[in-house]
């Protein structure tokens, strides 16, 4: 099957100017044009927007989605290093796990301390704040 760019961008919630941006990024491959000029799109275009905003929610920037793009597209420069890439990377993952446990115990303690959920005003929470910082 395939799409003109309003029915992607509405079928992958995004703005036809991110599929743009995307494709002038390289995120994108350039899509085939019809006899009108339209942009025209296939299925695997939207598996592959899928993955690229899947990677954003979890934090990877553009250009670290463009690096693991090179996989896929089977790209021998932008493979360059890849094991450092990915090494570098889970460093970073592992810190930022360990950021939400700490949060999250942070976040029950908050809790268990609050006396009275409709009390707000007199409430140990924002004390227990102050004396973190």
């Amino acid at each position: 099957m395939t799409y003109q760019i309003s029915e992607l961008a509405a079928l992958c919630k995004v703005n036809k100017e991110t599929i743009r941006y995307y494709e002038r990024k390289g995120l994108l491959q350039e899509p085939h044009r019809n006899s009108s000029g339209y942009r025209i799109y296939s299925t695997e275009t939207i598996e592959r927007l899928g993955f690229i905003r899947r990677l954003q929610d979890l934090g990877f920037s553009l250009n670290e989605i463009y690096k693991l793009l090179g996989v896929v597209d089977k790209d021998d420069d932008r493979c360059e290093d890849m094991f450092d890439f990915v090494s570098q990377k889970e460093v970073e993952i592992d810190k930022q796990l360990d950021d939400l446990k700490r949060a999250k115990r942070m976040l029950v303690e908050l809790k268990n301390r609050c006396p009275d959920e409709k009390d707000l005003h007199i409430c140990p929470i924002i004390d227990l704040l102050m004396e973190e910082e």
